[in-house]
């Protein structure tokens, strides 16, 4: 029953190109499509069902992990179709699922819309890239695509440490291992020291999620290789703060120091709900320059914001700034907008500004027309 059932609920999932399917006891299955939760016109769902759904594509090891911790986490494929991560846990001592469905292709660079100069920074010899943002704002996406922009131009070793693995690569100019955790590598710290042995030019950490891994990523940047790294932070400034703020106080001179020399970039990004349907991502872009170093190194943190405002040139952006631009291109609403801006304030006093901007436009165009050929002559065609 369970597996003619979940191949029902993918073809679902596929067919209303939703990013998430919820399976909980007491619910009928729920899907995500645009950020929006949407209940399926089916039964409930027993306990008996969420169990029987769960074993029809959970692996036996992982079948196991649940058990023993009460979660656990593995890629699925559903044929030729789509891909999946799935989430598997227990609550109220029922069984519970979250399917992620990931897109069924890497997207280039260009039609994700990242910021150009991002496609120059990984492939820079060394450094520590961050891609940040809340769960589910493309973090994946956009480092599965960097892997991507390298493999096809550059002879490079890439090695990435995945929980799981959710994009499978083919070696190209490069060669590309990917390992996952638990199946060929108990941890990410652990990982990344191995990695170091094993000749890598580019090492992408899928999260960094705690000291040691954050440690051995700084690291393996400070020695010459490119590291990719997520954090579910959001903004630059965020960012920096919040590898800084793991560590001991008695050590955080030191990371500031390492941090100032080992980071190159951090994108931060945001998933909005495009007006008419589908999604579009926004972006902020820091670029590590000598002045934003010392800033990191002298605790002057704070400052990074403005410090990326006047960074324009050197092809930076703050979150706010692009999701303002895609609002006024019509492809956004301002609510969406104004729900995940970092200086909110701003943000609506900068619309606000922006829509009287446009009245006085109509009016001025109103009054123009109201005076027949009286009103002011146009500008010159040049």
């Amino acid at each position: 029953m369970g597996t003619i059932l979940i191949d029902k609920l993918l073809h679902t999932v596929v067919g209303r190109n939703a990013s998430d399917l919820h399976i909980s006891v007491g619910a009928p299955p729920v899907v995500r499509v645009d950020g929006r939760l949407l209940r399926l016109e089916t039964q409930e769902l027993t306990p008996d069902d969420t169990v029987a759904l769960m074993k029809s594509i959970t692996p036996e090891r992982c079948q196991q992990e649940l058990q023993e911790v009460g979660g656990t986490d593995f890629g699925f494929a559903f044929g030729e179709l789509a891909r999946f991560r799935v989430s598997v846990f227990k609550q109220r001592g029922h069984v519970g699922m979250v399917l992620r469905q990931l897109p069924a292709r890497l997207m280039p660079f260009e039609e994700m819309g990242t910021p150009p100069v991002l496609a120059d920074l990984i492939m820079r010899p060394r450094g520590l890239i961050l891609v940040t943002g809340p769960t589910g704002s493309g973090k994946t996406t956009t480092l599965a695509a960097a892997v991507d922009y390298i493999n096809h131009r550059a002879d490079q070793h890439i090695i990435t440490i995945e929980d799981p693995i959710e994009f499978y690569h083919n070696h190209d100019k490069s060669i590309i291992n990917q390992r996952e955790l638990n199946v060929d590598v108990p941890s990410f710290s652990e990982a990344i020291r191995r990695a170091l042995r094993q000749d890598p030019d580019v090492i992408l950490v899928g999260e960094m999620r705690d000291l040691e891994t954050i440690e051995a990523a700084i690291t393996a940047a400070e020695t010459g290789h490119i590291v990719f790294g997520t954090l579910h932070t959001t903004g630059a400034q965020g960012t920096v703060n919040r590898i800084i703020d793991v560590f001991p106080t008695n050590q955080q001179e030191q990371i500031r120091t390492q941090l100032s020399v080992a980071m190159i970039g951090v994108v931060s990004q945001v998933l909005l709900p495009r007006i008419g349907g589908g999604r579009i991502a926004a972006y902020e872009m820091l670029v590590v320059t000598p002045a934003i170093a010392n800033l990191i190194r002298e605790n002057k943190v704070f400052r990074i914001t403005s410090a990326i405002q006047t960074g324009k040139n050197l092809g930076m952006q703050l979150l706010d700034d692009h999701m303002f631009e895609l609002w006024q291109k019509g492809i956004v609403v301002k609510e969406e907008i104004l729900a995940k801006a970092n200086a909110k304030d701003q943000l609506e006093q900068k619309i606000a500004r922006a829509e009287r901007g446009l009245l006085e436009d109509e009016e001025e165009a109103r009054a123009r027309l109201g005076k027949g050929g009286n009103g002011r002559n146009p500008p010159p065609l040049t």
